[in-house]
């Protein structure tokens, strides 16, 4: 039987600041429909692991390739047109727009206005396409006129998730998306990673939380010292498990 294709392959990836090395020959494959938990303590590299996939920052060595074919993300724009979203802790939302405004931002839908050459902004359409993003998450939004402000947390990352929709993103990255919410809110954002999935897209989860690790992960990958120490299916691994895992790194690290 053939191996499972990677849809994202990254060879020997490293990123240098100046004298500081943050990452360390990284090779890492991520697989369609998967998703794969990034872990480590602060400093592991995944920060700068994730700004390389993402576009924010060009690796200092090493490549990368989407779909079979090389690619170097010029950023996050250009990545986002090639299929990878990153949705960061902080959302990027602009809290005083419509949330059709939001999952729009960048991509407007224009329509004529009389003349050929004379357009404006298509709300009815952004409107309407908004909730059709959102009512596939089941986040319980349903007005896409009020403003992002208004909303909950956990509904907030939905905004930004039906945004990487919207570019219809293969690969989603989601940088610690349950950092500070409540239980209840920790537990949609739970589901729509769950839906995500089971739409077929792709997640790498960067979190710190490891119960939410052990609730989504099919693998786990633990960084340390800018290196990769642990790639492995989840399998039985508990948040215990994990947590010592990535101690040992530290401590090999070290």
């Amino acid at each position: 039987m053939n191996a499972p294709t990677p849809l994202l392959s990254l060879r020997g990836i490293g990123k240098s600041y100046g004298a500081v090395v943050a990452v360390r020959e990284v090779d890492l494959d991520i697989y369609p429909g998967e998703v794969v938990a990034l872990c480590g303590d602060n400093g592991a590299g995944k920060s700068s692991l994730i700004k390389v996939i993402s576009g924010a920052e060009e690796a200092t060595s090493g490549s990368m390739s989407l779909r079979g074919q090389t690619v170097r993300f010029r950023s996050p724009h250009d990545a986002l047109e090639k299929g990878v979203a990153t949705i960061y802790q902080d959302l990027a939302l602009a809290p005083r727009l419509s949330i059709a405004a939001n999952v729009f931002m960048g991509s407007e839908l224009t329509k004529s206005f009389g003349l050929p050459f004379l357009r404006v902004l298509d709300k009815a359409k952004m409107i309407s396409e908004s909730q059709r993003y959102l009512s596939g998450l089941s986040a319980g939004v349903t007005d896409m006129t009020r403003p992002v402000e208004r909303f909950s947390g956990g509904q907030r990352q939905a905004v930004a998730i039906a945004r990487a929709l919207r570019w219809n993103a293969e690969i989603i990255i989601m940088d610690e998306p349950t950092a500070a919410l409540g239980v209840k809110e920790t537990a949609l954002v739970l589901d729509l990673i769950r839906k995500l999935k089971a739409d077929g897209r792709t997640v790498l989860l960067i979190s710190h939380n490891m119960r939410d690790v052990v609730a989504l992960a099919d693998r786990v990958v633990i960084m340390g010292a800018g290196r990769k120490f642990v790639d492995r299916p989840l399998g039985d691994l508990t948040a215990d498990d994990l947590t010592h895992l990535i101690m040992a790194g530290n401590v090999q690290a070290a």
